[in-house]
């Protein structure tokens, strides 16, 4: 694999910042940093994202300067499966107009899901992974609060970490330290400094931003109606009919609408019909007797 990507950095400032190992622990994308100290800053978790998949690695990086190249060596297996991988990486810093090229030319062998994907996609996501890394470099390379540290000596820079270190200066002057660095406000746009820079204004018009402006005239506002201190009677009644009534009676209350309970059929026995019907299947049947009796007789 090759690959190249163009920093406006120059060359030497790239260099300081890969002799590094914080700096280049800082520019590894998805570089989680193992909180073990010994470790070293390049040992940690490193999540990539290949082809729609996210896959964790859990491994070390070795960076050693060797002539004009950067030597990377670097291995890790899965967080979560049996795969493993393996990266030997050169990283050749050349200068050119305006900045440096940086030159990537390497070599990787990997187990599991990412030997399962399809070699254009893994060289897709490498090369996006280098550009970042890349410009990731560039911010590192000129950020002044980044003290630089030699390469050789990076157990004596852990151990440093957290104290202020004051030189003197001609004239018993103190060097100015991270600390001292102008702090942007959060509120403005990273971009604020360009655009609001004093001296693209003249005196004149420094002198009209420094306070607002007065107004002309004044602009007379429509009387606004006055809101009650007191909801009105409807409303308060209707909020003690919702929410004032008994536990009792919320509690035992029958359900309403779709979940009330249907009730059961009217139940109809045939004792309690024939009460009415006997008796007068009974009158029926001694008036019709003595009516025949009578008609006998007359005959």
């Amino acid at each position: 694999m090759e690959h190249e990507v163009f920093v406006p950095v120059p060359a030497e400032t790239v260099r300081k910042a890969l002799r590094d190992p914080v700096r280049v622990a800082r520019c590894v994308p998805g570089l989680q940093q193992d909180a073990d100290e010994s470790a070293g800053p390049l040992a940690g978790r490193l999540k990539v994202r290949i082809g729609g998949h996210t896959i964790t690695y859990r491994g070390t990086l070795r960076i050693v300067e060797r002539g004009e190249v950067f030597a990377v060596e670097g291995d890790g297996v899965e967080a979560r499966g049996t795969g493993s991988a393996k990266v030997s990486l050169t990283i050749r810093p050349e200068p050119a107009e305006g900045g440096t090229t940086l030159t990537f030319t390497g070599t990787s062998s990997a187990e599991g899901r990412l030997a399962e994907l399809e070699d254009a996609t893994t060289a897709s996501a490498a090369h996006r992974l280098l550009d970042r890394f890349a410009d990731r470099l560039a911010t590192t390379a000129e950020d002044p609060a980044v003290e630089d540290a030699p390469g050789d000596d990076s157990s004596a820079d852990d151990a440093a970490v957290g104290e202020t270190a004051v030189e003197e200066q001609d004239g018993g002057a103190t060097a100015p330290t991270a600390f001292d660095a102008p702090v942007p406000s959060p509120t403005l746009d990273p971009a604020a400094d360009e655009e609001f820079d004093a001296a693209d204004f003249d005196e004149g018009e420094a002198q009209a931003v420094d306070g607002p402006e007065e107004p002309e005239e004044f602009v007379e506002l429509p009387e606004l109606p006055v809101i009650p201190d007191e909801p009105p009677a409807e409303a308060a009644h209707a909020r003690r009919t919702m929410i004032g009534r008994s536990a009792e009676e919320v509690d035992h209350a029958p359900p309403r609408g779709r979940y009330a309970p249907t009730p059961a059929p009217e139940a109809s026995t045939a004792a309690a019909t024939l009460r009415w019907i006997a008796p007068a299947a009974a009158l029926a049947l001694a008036s019709a007797v003595v009516v025949g009796r009578a008609l006998r007789r007359r005959k």
